[in-house]
């Protein structure tokens, strides 16, 4: 009697402290298991990380914690039901606060990069943080991805809101900018990413997510026997600091014509000057867009497991990034992630669009409100 209830008690402590949140309804079977909402470590300065687990009716399963928003996991089957993790990233907040790949991020205000770290909007100039050799990338050196969020349950969704409040001057930026994105997985299995934003001052703002995707399952290897679609006539070709020149350049004849599917690691290591500038592809393609509202970006497609990965977006632009840089980072399980291990597809305005006129504004005024919308919806193939 005494060995089973010391074994119990052994058992209770053991088990990590979760709190289910049900949002004021039953689950119905086949329906999306309740929110969990669990500790995941703390900050330096004491401050506790959460990390919320979001299951559809099918068993997808979408990890994310309240630093920097990032998304942790993201489990979804291959063609024969097994379920992996298609997305790079850590087993602790250790891991996110040591290294700096931006692994599943909330990037802001402004993902990607602004030349020489500054721009004028209404006759003042805004000097931001050079964190990218000459550049500013990413938001600076404590962007939206460094910065603890709150974040909880949508009532009657499947969904997380994580909010934060960037107050004036914040990494140079002009502005309070007070800014929400939605974490929501549907039954349908995709993840829909809302964004939301509003300012005191003008502003610029230009949010993405920027999770590392490898279909094959994080830790399998390298991308490049993915098969990937981006649905673009034109790219933004770039100088040697990754800074858009300022043309539209058409894909046709050129490595970036990803029109039709293609392996990205077929022309990856040919002799072009623009891969040569990114180390191979990291670079903005501009997209053919039909109107207003969700449009085809991206399709990507492992042939071994037949997981696929289609990108719909808002945005007039997407950057994709073959993990060029990873160099041999320890992460999840053990696995070493070297180079192009993963793939990521920011949607996103164009690079360095404050100054370069002709691109879309990523301008934001008093009294508007900033808005975009990005789904990633997971699927197979035989």
């Amino acid at each position: 009697m005494m060995r089973g209830l010391l074994l119990m008690m052994i058992v209770t402590a053991l088990t990590p402290l979760v709190s289910v949140v049900h949002n004021g309804q039953s689950t119905p079977p086949g329906a999306p298991k309740p929110i969990a909402r669990e500790p995941f470590g703390k900050l330096p300065d004491g401050r506790a990380v959460e990390r919320f687990t979001l299951t559809n009716a099918h068993g997808l399963e979408v990890k994310a914690i309240t630093y920097g928003g990032i998304i942790t996991s993201l489990r979804v089957p291959d063609r024969g039901g097994q379920m992996a993790d298609v997305v790079l990233g850590f087993d602790s907040i250790d891991g996110y606060l040591k290294n700096d790949p931006f692994f599943g991020a909330i990037i802001g205000r402004y993902g990607n990069r602004i030349a020489k770290g500054q721009f004028t909007l209404d006759g003042h100039t805004a000097t931001l943080a050079k964190n990218n050799g000459p550049n500013h990338l990413h938001g600076g050196t404590k962007g939206f991805d460094k910065l603890l969020w709150t974040a909880e349950p949508v009532a009657g969704k499947n969904a997380v809101a994580f909010t934060l409040t960037s107050p004036d001057g914040d990494e140079g930026y002009p502005g309070t900018l007070k800014v929400r994105v939605i974490y929501t997985l549907t039954d349908a299995n995709a993840l829909v990413v809302d964004y939301e934003a509003t300012t005191d001052k003008t502003t610029v703002v230009n949010l993405t997510q920027h999770s590392y995707f490898n279909l094959a399952g994080e830790g399998s290897g390298d991308i490049l026997g993915h098969q990937l679609m981006i649905n673009a006539d034109r790219y933004t070709p770039v100088d040697a600091g990754l800074i858009p020149t300022g043309e539209l350049a058409p894909v046709q004849g050129t490595p970036f014509d990803f029109r039709t599917p293609t392996a990205i690691g077929a022309r990856i290591n040919q002799d072009d000057p623009q891969l040569k500038n990114g180390k191979g592809y990291d670079h903005n393609w501009v997209l053919t867009r039909k109107g207003a509202g969700l449009s085809l970006a991206a399709r990507a497609v492992e042939p071994k497991s037949g997981r696929t990965l289609e990108v719909t977006t808002t945005e007039p632009g997407v950057q994709f990034y073959a993990g060029n840089f990873l160099d041999g980072i320890k992460g999840k399980a053990g696995h070493v992630y070297a180079l192009r291990n993963g793939f990521c597809l920011e949607t996103q305005h164009f690079p360095d669009s404050p100054n370069q006129p002709k691109f879309p504004s990523t301008t934001l005024k008093p009294g508007q409100k900033y808005t975009s919308q990005t789904v990633f919806t997971f699927g197979t193939q035989k």
